[in-house]
């Protein structure tokens, strides 16, 4: 590919974006491969439960015929628990019944849970009785009243029994590809979360990209402990796997000790996780006593990778590393590395943008693209694009533009290569006396720091400046601590004097979503109540 002139990477069409649905999806893998092993389901506290992609798809029939005697196509019903194998049945059971499957993260509260089955408008709510101490069976029960759309509420424990004793009744309807698979809640990073509502084909086809881009082999074994709940889980990481006919090993929960024994005993080959997630499975005590000989590739996204991540796994097992970017609104992913790009490029970059997406960085003020280099929004367009915010015309206004750009609110830049560099959030730019700082380029020179492991900016009021710059750091025990003056100089070293952090902050963890995801706007409400610890 010749050399981009703007930061502007038009869409590669050189593969087709396939007209399935997510039911087609597992309908095609079963005829191709219906002895092999679909989905192996692993948990702290039993043995691990296995399915076949004939008895998957026997299972999603079932669930689908089930769903019809009580939900018509089109309907919404809503999912809250971890990642139990029958998260994975119902999925694709409402997938071949045209129903829409809305996802809500199993650590809501009750007002919480209220929130998205109201916003939603679900006519059912499918839940476990209980998950990590919260009685979740006594919350449904609580927030039932206050959701009057909800029908019935259906506890998952028993489920498989019952939907296996069905007869079908009715033949299950013609799902169109373009058609809503799912409603899926944005991060709520900076606010409330927004019911994003997304197609059949959209998130098929992104799981295919992403897992081309991985250069996972067909045939081959997936494993992660990331949620159902969100994309990356049920979608690129899930569909994805079954497109190539491969096995889906899934924790039902993450713990460092499941996802590595995980690894060993089921010979994973690629591993996906958030940055925390591999980050603690690096510290576990008997990291040495694991089989990790069988992982290729290991996959992360949703936040920051520190380099010494990625080596740490290549120096470990000798896996490769790829990193992905994208939003919930996206279906999720827009860029990717490869596991064979230059090390600064695979480190330092999102990648280049998957096929058939648009991407540019665009002028927040004009909406032109920018030159090569220039620091701008990053935009996207294409087959993936979300249908909208359920019931928010405005919001989806005001987040896909009358051009079909879809605006991610992430501040980037383009190479002349396409090589996508996030910078930072529009909404974190800090203003001190008139100069505009983005705090992830501080971020980023406080992680090659060897003492610290995390590292958050935010700008908190000063009266003097408007807004003067923090930093929240977690530190490396098997390294002696700094001082706020030896970071202080570490930065000033670096960046220009207006950038350097004015207080300094450590914390054992930084409060972050159910994906990994930093939540700054939380960041700052921790230090205005003084609930940090001072450097």
């Amino acid at each position: 590919m010749s050399a981009l002139a703007t930061s502007w990477w038009s869409a590669d069409a050189s593969e087709p974006i396939l007209p399935l649905t997510v039911g087609q999806l597992l309908r095609d893998a079963a005829a191709d491969a219906a002895d092999t092993t679909a989905l192996i389901s692993v948990a702290p506290e039993r043995p691990a439960q296995t399915w076949s992609y004939a008895e998957l798809l026997a299972d999603a029939e079932h669930a689908a015929a089930w769903l019809l005697e009580r939900y018509e196509p089109g309907e919404h019903i809503a999912v809250w628990a971890p990642n139990v194998p029958e998260w994975i049945v119902l999925q694709y059971g409402a997938a071949l019944a045209g129903l829409v499957l809305v996802t809500a993260n199993p650590a809501l509260r009750g007002a919480e849970l209220q929130y998205a089955l109201e916003r939603s408008h679900a006519a059912g709510v499918f839940y476990v009785e209980s998950f990590r101490g919260t009685d979740m069976a006594s919350i449904v029960r609580s927030v039932l009243p206050e959701a009057p759309e909800v029908r019935e509420a259906t506890p998952l424990e028993g489920w498989l029994d019952a939907i296996r004793s069905t007869t079908r009744h009715r033949a299950l309807p013609t799902v169109d590809p373009e058609s809503p698979t799912q409603i899926q809640f944005t991060s709520g990073t900076t606010g409330r979360p927004k019911a994003a509502v997304l197609k059949h084909a959209a998130m098929v086809n992104n799981a295919i990209y992403v897992r081309r881009r991985c250069g996972a082999p067909e045939g081959s074994v997936f494993g992660t402990a990331l949620p159902l709940f969100h994309t990356a889980g049920c979608g690129l990481a899930g569909m994805g796997t079954f497109y190539q006919r491969g096995t889906f090993v899934l924790a039902e929960v993450f713990d460092p000790t499941l996802v590595l024994r995980s690894i060993e005993e089921h010979r994973v080959q690629t591993l996906a996780g958030v940055p925390a997630m591999l980050h603690a499975m690096l510290a576990h005590p008997q990291l040495a006593e694991f089989d990790l000989s069988s992982l290729d590739v290991v996959m992360s996204g949703g936040d920051a990778v520190p380099p010494a991540l990625a080596d740490g796994w290549a120096e470990l097992c000798g896996a490769a590393f790829t990193a992905v970017y994208g939003q919930t609104e996206l279906s999720p992913i827009i860029c990717q590395t490869r596991p064979d790009d230059a090390r600064d490029d695979n480190l330092f970059t999102a990648g280049q943008p998957l096929p058939n997406v648009d991407v540019a960085i665009l002028d927040p003020q004009s909406g032109e693209a920018l030159p090569i280099d220039h620091e701008g929004e990053i935009c996207a367009r294409g087959y993936q694009t979300m249908l909208g915010y359920l019931d928010m015309p405005e919001e989806t206004a005001r987040t896909i533009d009358a051009e079909g750009w879809l605006h991610t609110g992430d501040l980037g830049r383009m190479d002349a290569r396409g090589f996508v560099t996030v910078t930072g959030r529009i909404k974190d730019l800090i203003i001190r006396g008139g100069e505009n700082i983005y705090p992830r380029e501080i971020e980023e020179e406080l992680l090659q720091h060897p003492a610290v492991t995390g590292a958050v900016v935010v700008g908190v009021q000063d009266p003097a400046w408007g807004e003067s710059v923090a930093a929240v750091v977690q530190l490396d025990p098997e390294q002696p601590s700094p001082t706020s003056e030896e970071l202080h100089d570490f930065v000033r070293e670096r960046l220009a004097p207006h950038k350097t952090p004015k207080s300094w902050y450590v914390a054992d963890a930084l409060p972050t979503n159910a994906m990994g995801k930093l939540q700054k706007f939380r960041v700052r409400d921790q230090i205005i109540a003084g609930d940090l610890a001072p450097l």
